[in-house]
């Protein structure tokens, strides 16, 4: 079984919307990674399994979603996310770091550190 197939990973990254953001990222306790993302984009589906890694690993310290572009354009304004993927971290309910394109986890680790210290 590879990890593109074991869905209780997949599982660790929830979807959320417009009208489900400041409950699923503004108020949350832990930081919230936040992937924004489209179905059309390649670099995003490249992501995708290494956000459900770190979301698994991570799990209790930093929590992991993704909100589609397309289907959420309030948020996507509201940040001013012009490219896909993009991904912002929260901390009590602020964004206080923004990352554009997709990398492997190792990268992705080392330029959270500072957040999952």
């Amino acid at each position: 079984m590879t990890d593109m197939t074991r869905n209780p990973v997949a599982a660790t990254v929830r979807e959320t919307t417009d009208a489900e953001f400041a409950a699923d990222v503004l108020s949350a306790g832990p930081p919230v990674l936040v992937q924004f993302t489209a179905v059309w984009c390649g670099p995003c589906r490249q992501l995708k399994p290494v956000l459900a890694a770190l979301a698994a690993e991570e799990e209790g310290r930093l929590r992991v979603v993704e909100i589609d572009v397309d289907r959420n354009p309030a948020t996507t304004a509201r940040y001013g996310v012009l490219a896909t993927p993009t991904l912002l971290v929260f901390q009590d309910g602020e964004p206080v770091k923004s990352l554009v394109g997709a990398r492997p986890k190792r990268k992705l680790r080392e330029e959270l550190a500072d957040v999952l210290d």
